[in-house]
């Protein structure tokens, strides 16, 4: 028979080989404690730092992003504010000039009517003393047939301007 040291227990028996086993997993532990683990542990804080450094970087670089951006969104908008000042003041430019042209158009329209006015005008002066003279002459013809002599000269004045009273006058029975 067969004596155990501890005794049986289900389906494992405790004899001297769980010891040694024990033993050497304690032993391993162990040595795996004192040279495995700080060096996992080293790498894996050091993967931990080097994550930590990379989203720090990442977040720098966002932060850097987003401030390019809103120096880019401000720019642009500084943009938009001189092209709108530069359309409005073409618009402010063309209507002064419009304005400028409609008041050239008017004073030269005025000056061709005021010039035609006294083309005409004269025109008018020139036709009324041609009528005067031809009135004259033809008063002068008459009276010669009339009396049937020459008048002198401060005679010949008298009646012609007397002719041409009647006729400006409208008066022609006088």
């Amino acid at each position: 028979m067969n004596v155990f040291l501890a005794g049986t227990a289900g389906v494992v028996a405790v004899d001297g080989t769980v010891i040694v086993e024990l033993i050497a997993f304690l032993a391993m532990l162990a040595i795996l404690a004192r040279y495995v683990y700080p060096d996992l542990v080293k790498r894996a804080e050091a993967r931990r730092q080097a994550i930590a450094a990379e989203l720090k970087e990442a977040e720098k670089a966002r932060a850097e992003a987003e401030e390019r951006l809103k120096q880019a969104e401000a720019h642009l908008t500084d943009a938009r504010k001189t092209a709108q000042g530069v359309i409005e003041a073409a618009a402010k430019s063309a209507e002064q000039l419009r304005q400028e042209m409609r008041q050239k158009a008017e004073e030269e329209t005025k000056r061709t009517v005021e010039a035609a006015r006294k083309e005409i005008e004269a025109e008018r002066d020139k036709a009324v003393r041609s009528v005067r003279s031809e009135v004259a002459e033809l008063v002068v013809a008459a009276t010669e047939k009339v009396i049937g002599e020459t008048l002198d000269d401060d005679k010949h004045r008298r009646l012609i301007e007397k002719a041409i009273a009647e006729v400006a006058g409208g008066d022609s029975r006088s």
